[in-house]
C-alpha cells in the first residue's frame, strides 16, 4: 500500500478524532474521545510531538497512528508504553507491522540516548477481545503481561453501600489547596503498583485534576494529622462517553490510600461519598479499569461498592529488538 509516515502535530486532531473513533466502534472498546480529549492528549508536554508520534497517511487520509511514551523513573524495566489504531477498513495489510517497527527503532534510540541501564520493553494495550491485535501482537514478539478489568455501577439501579470515615480522618471536598499534597500521596499509595514510577508536578498538571475532565465535586480526600492526605478519590466525566452512549457517566480516575492508613476502611468511604454524590446529581452510572493483580485488592473493593465486570483489556509487552 502507497502509505506515507509522518509526525502528527495539532493540526491533525479531527482526522486522529475520526479515526481513534473508528476504532471503537470496531473494538467495542467502550473508551470515547473528542477532539478536546485528542488535542489534550497531543499537548502532553511530556509527548515529543515531533519526534514520538507518527500518522500513517494514505493521501490526505489518516489510516493508523502511534504515539511513544518515554519511562522517566526506570526500576526495574525501562517500559515504553504506546498508544496506536489503524483504520479498521485497512487491517491486515501491514501498517500495524510498520507502526511497531516505528515504535521499536524510536524506542530503541531514546534507550541508547539515555544511556538506561535496565534492559528496555515496549508495551501494547488494546481490549481482549481485539483478535487482531493479539496475532499482531504475536506476530511481532509480543506476549500478554498485564490485564485489566472495565467494571460499571449502575447509579440507576441504586445498591450503593454506606461506609463511616475512620476514625481520626475528616472527609473534605477536593480544592487546589491540596493538588500538592495529593500528589504526593498518591505517589506514596501506588509505590507498589506494577510499572509505576511516580508521578511529578507535570505529569499531575497533565493527567492529575487539573484537566478539562476533573470533576471536584466528585472527588474527595480524607485528612489525617497536620492535614496530611491519607487516602483520595479523583472523578472525571467524558463529555464524549455521554454524546455516544447517551448515558452520563463518571469516571473514577485515581483512588489511593497510603500505605499507613489501610485496612480501616478509608478507600470505602471515600466509594461510598463519590458514588451517593453521583447519583444525587444525576449521573446514570460509574466505571473504572482495574488491575486485576492489584497488590491492594482493588477488584474485591470495587465489587463490594456495587461495580460489576464488564469489557476487559490487556497489555502486550515486547522487547526492543523486533521479530
Amino acid at each position: 500500500m502507497d502509505i506515507a509516515l509522518r509526525a502528527l502535530t495539532l493540526s491533525d486532531v479531527p482526522a486522529l478524532t475520526a479515526l481513534r473513533a473508528a476504532a471503537e466502534h470496531a473494538d467495542r472498546s467502550g473508551m470515547h474521545f473528542d477532539e478536546t480529549d485528542i488535542r489534550s492528549e497531543l499537548t502532553d508536554p511530556k509527548l515529543d510531538l515531533a519526534a514520538g508520534t507518527v500518522g500513517a497517511w494514505q493521501g490526505t487520509r489518516l489510516v493508523g497512528f502511534a504515539a511513544l511514551y518515554e519511562p522517566e523513573r526506570v526500576r526495574d524495566v525501562a517500559r515504553f508504553e504506546a498508544s496506536a489504531a489503524v483504520d479498521p477498513a485497512l487491517r491486515r495489510h501491514g501498517i500495524g507491522t510498520e507502526l511497531i517497527g516505528w515504535m521499536r527503532q524510536r524506542a530503541r534510540t531514546v534507550h541508547a540516548e539515555r544511556g538506561y541501564d535496565a534492559p528496555g520493553e515496549l508495551h501494547l494495550s488494546g481490549v481482549a477481545t481485539n483478535t487482531g491485535l493479539a496475532a499482531l501482537a504475536r506476530h511481532t514478539g509480543f506476549t500478554p503481561c498485564r490485564h485489566w478489568a472495565g467494571m460499571t455501577h449502575d447509579l440507576r439501579d441504586g445498591g450503593i453501600p454506606h461506609a463511616a470515615v475512620p476514625e481520626g480522618l475528616r472527609l473534605v471536598p477536593y480544592t487546589p489547596a491540596y493538588e500538592e499534597a495529593t500528589r504526593l500521596a498518591h505517589n506514596d499509595a501506588f509505590t507498589d503498583h506494577w510499572d509505576f514510577g511516580g508521578a511529578d508536578a507535570e505529569d499531575w498538571k497533565a493527567w492529575g485534576p487539573a484537566g478539562h475532565s476533573f470533576r471536584a465535586e466528585l472527588s474527595g480526600l480524607l485528612l489525617g494529622a497536620g492535614d496530611r492526605v491519607a487516602a483520595y478519590l479523583l472523578t472525571d466525566e467524558y463529555a464524549a462517553d455521554t454524546a455516544a452512549t447517551g448515558l452520563r457517566s463518571c469516571t473514577l480516575a485515581f483512588l489511593g490510600t497510603r500505605p499507613d492508613h489501610r485496612g480501616r476502611g478509608a478507600a470505602r468511604a471515600l466509594l461510598a461519598h463519590t458514588l451517593h454524590e453521583a447519583r444525587r446529581l444525576g449521573y446514570d452510572r460509574a466505571e473504572l479499569v482495574v488491575d486485576t493483580e492489584s497488590p491492594t485488592g482493588a477488584p474485591a473493593l470495587y465489587s463490594w461498592a456495587g461495580f460489576r465486570p464488564g469489557i476487559r483489556f490487556v497489555t502486550y509487552s515486547g522487547p526492543l529488538t523486533g521479530c
